[in-house]
């Protein structure tokens, strides 16, 4: 299997399951993937930010890797992570997760420290020029500090650098003027431009995006995948009806209390709890130092899996 060009629709970033102590639940992992693929997603992101590649270890990573390639015998596309501080590091993980049966990775500019556009597009190149397979870039600045700017994306792509583009900006303003810069260009004709937001699918898809990374996929793949399938068929007023429900249920990882979590815990924590709620992983454990929910709040994400129609 290839990587189609431009990849499109739904590519859930698959949460990583642990058992208790803290290791990678292999089981519970194909499992969520089968649910995904019963699901009609498109594709499979391993090692992004809800599979909380930051928190793996590289034993870990190549594990999660191995064990979905291995799994989805090339039913779907199956992209993975190489995210890391440093252009050495990046590369290190680029050989991995290839080597282990990645069709693409995805890059975020490097992080610690701030980075200037020049040095980003020297990381990208730098990957690039020795990566096996295609190249995606991931624009999370909440995450590495730095704004992917639209023209560096268009540049890197117009040279053949980047493949594509997961934005989870959430900077609409920017996702339009690279769609835009894609769209009028007929040589671009094959680079990826999805959004990873969960509650503006519908609107990115207007824009002229190529399909989503919604991590609530996760939990509701057939939501997602309807929702694409409406909006391509033309039923825009179904589409939104599809959207309107998926961000109510989305409103699930805000039931951690902030005084005693971050947001991250009780996202991921939110995901987890879900599909352990719904009999796809056994244990919703998230990775250290992340707080886990407790019961009560475990007990808030079962009301909002049971008001849309999942539990």
């Amino acid at each position: 299997m290839t990587l189609p060009a431009p990849l499109s629709g739904v590519v859930p970033p698959v949460c990583t399951p642990l058992t208790p102590d803290g290791e990678v639940d292999v089981p519970s992992l194909l499992r969520l993937v089968d649910h995904l693929v019963a699901g009609g997603v498109h594709g499979l992101f391993l090692l992004g930010s809800t599979s909380e590649a930051a928190y793996l270890t590289d034993l870990q990573r190549r594990l999660v890797v191995e064990a979905v390639v291995g799994h989805v015998g090339g039913q779907l596309p199956v992209l993975a992570g190489a995210i890391d501080m440093t252009t050495p590091r990046v590369l290190d993980n680029v050989r991995e997760v290839t080597t282990a049966g990645a069709l693409a990775v995805v890059v975020t500019a490097p992080f610690y420290t701030r980075t200037h556009p020049a040095e980003i597009g020297r990381h990208y190149r730098r990957v690039a020029a020795v990566c096996p397979v295609p190249v995606l870039a991931y624009d999370i600045p909440v995450s590495v500090h730095t704004k992917l700017p639209a023209e560096l994306v268009l540049e890197l792509a117009a040279d053949g650098v980047l493949a594509g583009l997961k934005d989870s900006s959430g900077d609409l303003g920017g996702f339009r003027e690279v769609v835009t810069g894609v769209r009028g260009r007929p040589d671009l004709g094959g680079f990826s431009v999805l959004t990873g937001s969960e509650v503006v699918v519908d609107a990115a898809l207007a824009l002229g995006a190529d399909g989503a990374v919604p991590g609530l996929a996760n939990v509701d793949p057939h939501g997602y995948v309807r929702l694409d399938r409406l909006f391509r068929a033309g039923d825009r007023d179904a589409a939104r009806g599809e959207q309107e429900r998926l961000c109510a249920l989305f409103r699930m990882v805000g039931v951690g209390d902030p005084a005693r979590m971050g947001r991250n815990s009780s996202a991921i924590g939110a995901f987890k709890a879900a599909l352990h709620l719904r009999g796809v992983i056994d244990c919703p454990l998230t990775a250290e130092p992340q707080i886990p929910l407790s019961a009560e709040e475990v007990e808030r994400v079962g009301k909002f899996l049971a008001a849309a129609g999942l539990l």
